[in-house]
């Protein structure tokens, strides 16, 4: 399997010679898992890291009301973690699940630390990688506090109108912290605009 999506993500983050990109892409492994498969369960240890090539995923976790709420949905290229369980080695609290077909790059986390140890540019390519994750989720914290279902809705629309198209209404409505009927309404209304 070529490693083209998987490279160019790393230049696409940061200028990288290629040498270097292969040289910390050599030990990725690629699998394929089906829609609705369990990337990564709760309370398990992440021991790997994966790069999502093609699909989409979501994380979530279980109310009080034993009710799922979706915390991200995940869009390819782009990796996907607990990175907290897989740096620390600790349970992870919420659950990793395919929402289409995917396929995936994985490394191990002595790859990793490998890598960091051994190259400056991989060093530098994580930090910026860790800034734009903590970046997009403190908007997001930012945006469910601070902004109406409706303007939630419009964003996202806005920044990834193919979501729409990938992934069912329910997920998207509780990613978006509202009902599946809140969310029936609003786009009603919207199509009205």
């Amino acid at each position: 399997m070529a490693k083209r999506i998987l490279n160019n993500y790393f230049h696409s983050l940061f200028p990288i010679e290629k040498e270097i990109v292969q040289n910390i892409t050599k030990t990725f492994k690629y699998f394929q898992l089906d829609k609705n498969t369990i990337l990564l369960a709760k309370n398990k240890i992440s021991t790997k890291t994966y790069f999502l090539e093609h699909g989409y995923m979501r994380s979530y976790i279980l109310n009080e009301d034993n009710e799922e709420i979706t915390t991200n949905i995940y869009t390819a290229p782009c990796f996907v973690n607990d990175f907290l369980s897989f740096f620390k080695q600790q349970p992870t609290k919420e659950t990793y699940q395919t929402l289409s077909d995917c396929s995936f790059w994985e490394t191990s986390l002595e790859n990793v630390q490998t890598n960091f140890h051994n190259l400056p540019e991989f060093r530098e390519f994580s930090r910026l990688l860790f800034v734009i994750n903590y970046s997009k989720l403190n908007d997001r914290m930012i945006e469910m506090v601070s902004q109406k279902a409706e303007t939630r809705y419009l964003n996202l629309l806005k920044q990834n109108p193919h979501i729409f198209q990938n992934v069912s209404l329910k997920i998207i409505a509780s990613y978006l912290g509202i009902t599946d009927s809140s969310l029936s309404r609003i786009r009603k209304n919207v199509s009205k605009m």
